[in-house]
This record gives C-alpha cells, sequence and structure tokens, in this order.
C-alpha cells in the first residue's frame, strides 16, 4: 500500500453539529502536515477520521490510493501516537512494543526483531525490560512512538503527542521526532497540535484549521511571513495588525503615509497591514509610527514594547535596552516596506 492521505471534502458532524466542514486536504507521501489551530478547530476530528474512529457524513478518506472510509481502525495500516502515551501498565516496554504486532499476527519469530528495530530508532533500547511506570514522561512518549513504528506504518497520526511534557522535554522530543522524519522518508505524517513552535519546527506544510474548516495551508515559511488571512497572520506566530486604506504607492493608517507593496488592490479600499513584532525597530527610520508606551516586558535577551499609536496597540520585540523606558514615554517605531503584507482588498498574496 502507498502512503500518503487524502480529503475528499470530508464532513463529520455530531449530533447536528458540524465538527468539520468539507475539508479537501492532501497529505503527500513521506510529508509531514501540521493541523493546527484552536481548541474546537476541528483538527483532531479530521485526524479520528484517517485512524477510523469517526465516520464521516459525507465525503471519503483515502489512504494511498484506497478508500478507507468504511475500514474499521485494525484494516487501515496506520500507527498512532496520542497524548497521554497510552501504554499498558502491566506490560514491560518490549511487550507494550509488540502489542501492535501480535494484533496483526506477525510471524513470532520477526517480533523480537521488529522490537528491536523500533526501540533503536527512538533511543529506548536499553530500556526494554522496564515498566512504564519506571520511566519518565518523556520516555513513555518515546515507547509510544516505537510502538506505533514497530509496524511500519506507511501513514503516522500524532495527536498532541508533546502536550503533557514540559518544556525542556518537548524541545528535545521535537528534535527527536524531526531526525525520526529523516530516517523514514516514506512515511506520510499527520501532526495535531495547538503550538505553532512545533508546527513550524517539523511540519513541511502546515493546514491552519479554526471554526471546523481549513483556513489556509501551506509551508511554515509562506504561511509566517505571507499570510492569507488574518487569523492565519495572528494564530501563526505574533502580528501586528491595522486597518488601513490602500493608496496609490502605499497606505494611510491614523493619516500616516506607509510605504508597502499594494499590488492588487484597489485605491481606497480598506485592508489589515500585518507586520511581525520582531521586525519592528526602536527609533526612526522607514515607515515611522510615533505613539506612547502603554507597557513593556522582559523576556531576557529582548524586550517587548506595546505602544499605543492612533489608539492602536503595536508590539515591538528589540534587543534587551540598558535602560527601560516607562509607561507613557513617547517613542517612534519603524519597520521595512518589504517586512509587510497587505491583508484583504483582493491583494494578490504573492504565493
Amino acid at each position: 500500500m502507498t502512503s500518503g492521505i487524502r480529503f475528499d471534502a470530508v464532513s463529520v458532524a455530531y449530533g447536528g453539529t458540524t465538527v468539520l466542514d468539507r475539508l479537501d486536504l492532501t497529505v503527500e507521501p513521506g510529508e509531514v502536515m501540521a493541523l493546527l489551530g484552536p481548541s474546537g478547530s476541528g483538527k483532531t476530528t479530521a485526524l479520528r477520521a484517517v485512524a477510523g474512529f469517526v465516520r464521516p457524513a459525507s465525503g471519503r478518506v483515502l489512504i494511498g490510493d484506497r478508500d478507507v472510509t468504511g475500514l474499521p481502525p485494525y484494516k487501515r495500516g496506520i500507527g498512532m501516537v496520542v497524548q497521554q502515551y497510552a501504554l499498558f501498565p502491566h506490560l514491560r516496554v518490549e511487550a507494550n512494543v509488540a502489542f501492535g504486532l501480535k494484533a496483526q499476527k506477525v510471524p513470532k519469530g520477526e517480533i523480537p526483531g521488529r522490537v528491536a528495530e523500533a526501540l533503536g530508532m527512538t533511543g529506548m533500547a536499553a530500556y526494554a525490560h522496564r515498566y512504564p511506570r519506571e520511566l519518565s514522561g518523556g520516555q513513555q512518549q518515546r515507547v509510544a512512538i516505537a510502538r506505533a513504528l514497530a509496524i511500519r506504518p506507511k501513514v503516522l497520526l500524532l495527536d498532541e503527542p508533546l502536550s503533557a511534557l514540559d518544556a525542556q522535554l518537548r524541545s528535545g522530543m521535537l528534535a527527536e521526532l524531526a531526525r525520526l522524519h529523516r530516517e523514514l522518508p516514506d512515511v506520510s505524517i499527520l501532526y495535531v497540535t495547538h503550538d505553532q513552535v512545533e508546527a513550524l519546527t517539523l511540519a513541511d506544510r502546515i493546514a491552519v484549521m479554526d471554526k471546523a474548516r481549513l483556513q489556509d495551508c501551506g509551508t511554515p515559511q509562506d504561511l509566517y511571513r505571507r499570510p492569507r488571512t488574518e487569523f492565519t497572520a495572528s494564530f501563526v506566530g505574533n502580528a501586528n495588525l491595522l486597518p488601513v486604506t490602500v493608496g496609490t504607492e502605499g497606505v494611510v493608517f491614523d493619516g500616516t503615509e506607509l510605504k508597502v507593496g499594494v499590488s492588487g488592490a484597489a485605491p481606497g479600499s480598506a485592508a489589515t497591514l500585518c507586520f511581525r513584532p520582531h521586525l519592528v525597530g526602536l527609533g526612526e527610520g522607514p515607515n515611522p509610527l510615533r505613539g506612547q508606551i502603554v507597557e513593556v516586558q522582559w523576556r531576557g535577551s529582548t524586550h517587548r514594547l506595546y505602544v499605543d499609536v492612533g489608539g492602536h496597540r503595536v508590539k515591538a520585540d528589540v534587543r534587551e535596552l540598558r535602560e527601560t523606558p516607562s509607561p507613557g514615554t513617547e517613542v517612534t517605531l519603524h519597520f521595512a516596506p518589504e517586512d509587510a503584507v497587505l491583508l484583504g482588498a483582493g491583494v494578490n498574496d504573492g504565493r
């Protein structure tokens, strides 16, 4: 069976409430696709439709070239890892990893080698004889991943697999998952998360979900640098979003002309200007914005400034300041024309 996943106009409803609305999305063979969105956006429902835990009200789910919409989970050839590990507490690590192989009736003589292979890939070979209670949270999650990989799936489903780990363990597991992907180039991975850092770090492409619908899809770089919608701009990284009026060579905000690209936008139309806080400079420069500091947050190597500009709060992440400005201080911010994106007003997104 080939890898890859395709959602063909998939809708899911519970009790008359649509929780996934006509999803059309393709995960290419060997690709990592992150489903990113807030709680209730439909991302976990989409993953469960692939796993076979929910039946679509309409549409089809395909794995490779096979329609699996009506197949039970155990006939889909998938591996799955969930947030809470779901390890059997009474079984040793090696028995947990072997469970799926036995369920698939893999020949008994092959099982030890497959278990050793999966534990080796996840760095858990030395823990084969331990019980789950003798492992840390990060080690338990590695065992859960090894169990999913042992059956050699063409599709791997990861449902918020790192959300139960602390920040340091999460960072280490992100690196491990990236390494595993390099070692398993033919496996398609569908990764559900609400954490933008995980999505930006791991995914080849990100599908942004909200209110049961797909809002945007693209590479992490495209979504971050050239978002199509205000929701994508604010959810994939922090963003400043200012209401502007389109001019002939730029836009007007609060009576100030700003030089930005306006290709495809109709002069006089309303739009939203998007630019990232880390691309905002303090002091005079191109596209100056003058205002008063409302709040200052120290973040170690940087200060986050919140500045009231024309009644709108503009965020700026600047290198750590030797002297922290007080609220009410008059300051000037600036940003380069090429660092801003115009949203709405029929703008060409350039993708």
